[in-house]
């Protein structure tokens, strides 16, 4: 076997644990059966999910056996937030993202082959279970002491809103799962966000008052940036996995803009490459920071991981074709459009003079600037020097029908979209 924790520490994945010696051990002498919780709580993962599935993947490569859980019935409850109440989504809706979450998590795991990973739903379980079965069988193993004093719920009480039975409840309910996956799959570990370590012990404490049983938990770091601004944080909130939350262009861009002080931490984190080849590309930082190597394996790499090779290939090709490097017109409506989402855009028809276009999007500060651009060689309609100073939009200028890309020098770009 691997020695799976020794590389989990290399690549900075591991925080806490509840006995280290005894985990090595049990790895060691394994395959164990762990296991990692998704809560439907939005309609798609983000980049913190990213890390735990990335955990779950390099244990199943190490030969262990994988469970990945998506709570159709927490998701209905919701993990306790630091503050205020979340609010409760319809079992529609929660169905739904079920559905959502996992077709994402099934790109991440081997549900095949020799070791095939297992997916469930804690809606199976849970669901049945009677009121009086949940204080006889389960509630009596809890303290209330115990858990007022975790973290969250004790910030929540000297809170002005305080907080509800429901939530207050889901630690219960989080416990349940280890209980029942250590009888239903032999499963030993379970994994999570640092910031979970409480709930994760419910379900430690809960197989051990019942089973009489040790289990293991193992949590990842939370991951922040060398300039100590939040990790994952972008204008339209959080990092998705969703191609529909966030496109595939956009996901890359945003690796690709990894800062130089953050790359090598985010290749061992985010990555499989091997040391050597991590260590290769901290060299080239170091060596050739303007090369961008490290961001631009990177975002290839985490890009591919999540989207796929045939997308991860479709945003490279547009990143180099809205800079002339390319072919525009091959590439499709949808990356087009995601490409030039956040260039300035001007509303333009047929016939539109493309002094005016340059004028409008603000490539050109007045008309005269515009001719001297043009003049100099420095104005193009998708990629085409413009020649003539009278020049006009036509039909065949646009892309998908839709869509004029237009550019001043090597590197200011605006996007004319026909009306």
């Amino acid at each position: 076997m691997i020695d799976v924790l020794d590389e989990l520490h290399w690549r900075g994945l591991v925080a806490q644990s509840t006995d280290e010696a005894a985990l090595r051990e049990a790895l060691s002498n394994g395959p164990i059966a762990y296991y990692c919780g998704f809560d439907p709580t939005a309609p798609s993962l983000h980049h913190g999910h990213l890390v735990q599935l990335i955990v779950l993947s390099h244990l199943q490569r190490a030969g262990h056996r994988a469970v990945a859980l998506v709570g159709g019935a927490t998701g209905m409850i919701g993990d306790p937030r630091q503050s205020g109440e979340r609010v409760l989504n319809t079992k529609e809706t929660v169905a739904e993202w079920t559905g959502r979450l996992q077709a994402q998590i099934s790109r991440f795991l081997d549900f095949e082959g020799d070791n095939p990973a297992v997916m469930v739903n804690n809606l199976d379980w849970i669901q049945g279970m009677s009121a009086i079965d949940f204080l006889r069988d389960v509630g009596k193993h809890y303290r209330l002491g115990t858990m007022l004093a975790k973290d969250t719920v004790a910030r929540r009480l000297r809170s002005d809103e305080g907080i509800s039975f429901t939530e207050f409840s889901y630690q219960i309910l989080q416990g349940i799962d280890f209980l029942e996956l250590f009888r239903r799959h032999g499963v030993t570990l379970q994994t999570g966000g640092n910031d979970q370590w409480g709930n994760l012990l419910s379900g430690v404490e809960l197989v051990r008052r019942t089973e009489g049983e040790v289990v293991h938990v193992l949590t990842t770091p939370l991951i922040t940036k060398a300039d100590g601004t939040k990790f994952g944080k972008t204008e339209g909130g959080a990092v998705w996995l969703a191609p529909d939350m966030m496109s595939p262009y956009a996901f890359y861009q945003y690796w690709l803009n990894a800062a130089d002080a953050d790359v090598v931490s985010w290749l061992k984190i985010f990555t499989f490459r091997s040391r050597e080849e991590i260590e290769d590309l901290a060299v080239a930082v170091r060596e050739r920071p303007g090369a961008r190597e490290a961001q631009r394996t990177l975002a290839a790499d985490v890009t591919t991981l999540v989207h796929g090779q045939e997308a991860t290939d479709a945003v490279i090709a547009a990143s180099q074709a809205l800079f002339g490097r390319g072919e525009l017109a091959g590439l499709d409506a949808t990356t087009l459009d995601a490409a030039t989402a956040e260039l300035p855009r001007v509303d333009v028809t047929v016939g539109t003079p493309v002094l005016d276009a340059l004028v409008d999007s603000g490539l050109v500060p007045s008309r005269a600037a515009g001719r001297r651009a043009m003049a100099d060689g420095g104005a193009y309609v998708n990629n085409v020097k413009v020649e003539a100073e009278d020049a006009v939009l036509q039909a065949q200028d646009l892309l998908h029908g839709r869509f004029v890309l237009l550019r001043r020098g090597k590197k200011t770009l605006a996007v004319a979209v026909a009306q």
